[in-house]
């Protein structure tokens, strides 16, 4: 088994890389791959870049070139409803992209033909997080997450895109990895830990509290490693 593990920034992937001590360096286009064998598996991490398109380029080469069987992507996100505060645990049960508009062409606002306009996280790997909160004593919630190249801090666009993708929360990649995967067949979970409250003030919470939220998502994935190697087939 080989498992890909995502995240966007340097500091959304070093708690993780601590936790398993002992890793692999490997540059490929760019970017730098964490080969980690743990276990019966090997775990390929990285940090992707922040933004839609750098971490589509390091999903692709995980399927691609490393074969990674299942993905994950963790960091953070912003709220975008009450209820979600910092440092919150969100499992993405679908995805979307905010930022996409071809409306004048008659579709719907996120939608690219022959595309989708939702990407569905995988089932099983979204029960084994929610079994991994339950075991870890912490409450997670599960919704739609919208993904868009920009960082939300303005409480209009915020209300915009709860309304138009009843989304509970924004960040700028998960979609754009949720597509690569159901392009290529590839299970995906995706879950974020709330940095900031996507507001007026969400520069200053997100710079505050980056390094605990990270944490939290690192220690969740840790713990979802071991769930799905523990669900392999004999």
């Amino acid at each position: 088994m080989t498992i890909g593990i995502i995240g966007a920034m340097r500091e959304e992937i070093m708690p993780l890389l601590a936790l398993y001590k002992e890793y692999e360096s490997i540059e490929i286009a760019g970017n730098v791959y964490y080969k980690i064998t743990y276990k019966q598996a090997s775990i390929i991490v990285a940090y992707s870049k922040i933004g839609k398109v750098h971490a589509a380029i390091s999903a692709t080469t995980m399927i691609l070139q490393f074969h990674c069987e299942k993905i994950i992507f963790s960091g953070v996100a912003g709220g975008l409803v009450k209820g979600l505060k910092v440092g919150d645990l969100l499992l993405a049960n679908a995805l979307c992209q905010h930022d996409v508009d071809i409306t004048a062409f008659g579709h719907a606002r996120g939608f690219i033909p022959e595309g989708k306009l939702f990407y569905e996280s995988d089932k099983q790997l979204c029960s084994m997080a929610k079994e991994i909160a339950i075991n870890m004593n912490l409450s997670i919630q599960e919704g739609i997450v919208a993904s868009g190249d920009q960082f939300i801090a303005n409480q209009a666009i915020k209300d915009s895109i709860v309304k138009e993708f009843n989304a509970i929360a924004v960040e700028m990649e998960g979609a754009s990895v949720a597509c690569v995967c159901d392009n290529f067949k590839i299970p995906f979970c995706i879950f974020r830990s709330i940095s900031d409250s996507a507001d007026g003030d969400a520069s200053e919470s997100f710079d505050a509290f980056l390094e605990s939220s990270a944490k939290i998502s690192a220690n969740f994935v840790y713990q979802l490693v071991d769930k799905i190697l523990e669900n392999l087939p004999a």
